[in-house]
């Protein structure tokens, strides 16, 4: 790293040094200030430098890596990323956990990964699946590998108007859904078609990280607005749009992510009212609301009667990730340019598998599948509540979602999330710090960890917080070892 870049670390206010560090290294990395590839300096070099302890430079460094800034070489030391807009923790943990364990994190076979949100592949539907490949190429010959129309299959859309109808009380008409590539692309091609550089748009605080890298790379001002625990800060919302004339809000009503939390009634018609008061798009994220183990939760979308939620729902999370396969409704006004720039990312999304998915619908495998999964989930979600109550003597509290596939815990000021996730890690446990998923700006009160349920066992749960408990004992020992000697410097 250049010698003449100097770093400013301020001990007069509250913010933790380390996240002032990693503040100011990620704002030189994205202004290219630091030169990918770039090695930074040594941590006991660094530390020196700014006059703080070792500890400090290595959780700064540990907080770039996890959101993808940086990566570190065994023996020879921490480098910066290329294209770090695109490299972020929770872009990768959300979709798919399992891409970053060959560089991010040691996992290995052994090891309890609670920060997955992605299914067990116990679970995956395999045999249905299998036999719907076998009767779509038996039915469609080679047709079934032609390619579909741009916004999707036309049977499969269909099948997905019918679906919203009898699953969630939404009526969409076919013509107004596009068949999409996942969730994340249905991200990406809202924000391709209605941002412009230098618009303004609002999130829930805090988000999904994927949302957010998305929004930022077509050049738009991210607002945060505080997520509550039956929804988005109403006030914080109004004063936004007034100041802001924002082009979109980004929610996930159901199950919210990292959260776990879900929009009250009240607070969802409000919402929509609000929205079309102010010529305000949403964009609902829905990838968790079938898991709900006491009752239904219906989406946003189910009482949109102004027709101002784009609607984006991934069935990655509840039947197989690898099919990369789900689909958004909007407004007619909009789909024009949402189909454009669909053909310009991936033409279209694999027609075989389209034809295998709406067979798979139109057979009922879905309904069967959800109901097996909940079963499983739900126990899972049983045992997690109780064994973590284990936690409580160390001041951990959390709001039991009823339904998805995690808990967010909130630590107390004694423990700190990033050294919880670093001691955790060290025992073979994986969990998901919190300060990740909230947007910079407004990280007052990020002390929290994810833990995730979907891809571990009931035994894994037992174990895993065995060993968080554990963890926990021996950073509150390191912390009293460390009030009995204070070295003088």
């Amino acid at each position: 790293m250049n010698n003449n870049i100097i770093l400013h670390l301020n001990r007069d206010i509250n913010t933790p040094l380390y996240i002032q560090l990693y503040n100011e290294l990620k704002v030189l990395i994205e202004n290219e200030s630091i030169q990918k590839g770039e090695k930074l300096p040594s941590i006991r070099s660094l530390a020196k430098k700014l006059d703080v302890n070792n500890v400090t430079i290595v959780s700064a460094y540990k907080l770039l890596e996890q959101e993808g800034y940086v990566y570190s070489k065994k023996g020879s030391g921490t480098y910066v990323k290329g294209n770090t807009e695109d490299l972020n923790f929770g872009y990768f943990e959300d979709e798919n956990m399992e891409l970053m364990t060959s560089g991010i994190l040691s996992m290995t076979e052994d090891s309890i990964n609670f920060a997955s949100v992605s299914p067990t592949p116990e679970l995956f539907p395999v045999e249905d699946f299998k036999n719907v490949l076998i009767e779509v190429l038996d039915r469609d010959k080679g047709n079934a590998f032609v390619y579909p129309e741009i916004n999707g299959y036309a049977p499969l859309r269909e099948s997905i108007s019918h679906f919203l109808c009898e699953n969630y009380s939404i009526d969409v008409n076919s013509s107004q859904i596009q068949i999409i590539s996942g969730g994340q692309q249905g991200i990406d091609l809202i924000a391709k078609t209605l941002i412009q550089p230098g618009d303004y748009v609002l999130l829930e605080n805090p988000t999904y990280s994927g949302a957010v890298a998305a929004f930022k790379s077509r050049g738009a001002n991210i607002i945060a607005i505080t997520m509550e625990k039956d929804g988005i800060n109403l006030e914080e919302l109004k004063k936004s749009i007034k100041t802001y004339h924002p082009k979109f809000l980004y929610t996930m009503p159901c199950y919210q992510s990292p959260t776990t939390y879900s929009y009250s009634e009240e607070k969802k018609l409000e919402l929509i009212d609000l929205a079309y008061e102010n010529n305000l798009y949403i964009i609902e994220d829905d990838f968790l609301s079938d898991l709900s183990y006491e009752g239904n939760r219906l989406p946003l979308k189910s009482i949109d009667k102004y027709d101002q939620v784009i609607y984006i729902k991934s069935f990655s999370k509840i039947l197989m990730p690898g099919l990369r396969i789900g689909f958004l409704t909007a407004p007619k006004k909009l789909l024009k340019d949402i189909v454009k720039a669909k053909h310009t990312t991936d033409i279209t999304s694999s027609g075989f598998i389209q034809r295998a998915f709406d067979l798979y619908l139109r057979k009922g495998y879905w309904k069967e599948h959800i109901k097996k999964i909940k079963l499983d989930y739900s126990e899972k979600y049983e045992l997690l509540l109780d064994k973590i109550k284990k936690l409580n003597s160390h001041g951990i509290s959390f709001v039991e979602p009823r339904g998805g596939l995690s808990l967010w815990l909130k630590l107390p000021e004694s423990i700190d999330s990033i050294e919880l996730y670093n001691e955790c890690m060290k025992n073979n446990v994986i969990i998901v710090p919190g300060k990740i998923f909230f947007i910079a700006e407004k990280s007052d009160c990020t002390n929290y960890i994810r833990l995730s349920f979907g891809s571990v066992s009931k035994e894994q749960i037992k174990k895993g917080i065995d060993i968080i408990d554990r963890s926990i004992l021996n950073l509150k020992d390191e912390k009293n070892e460390d009030t009995k000697y204070i070295p003088l410097i």
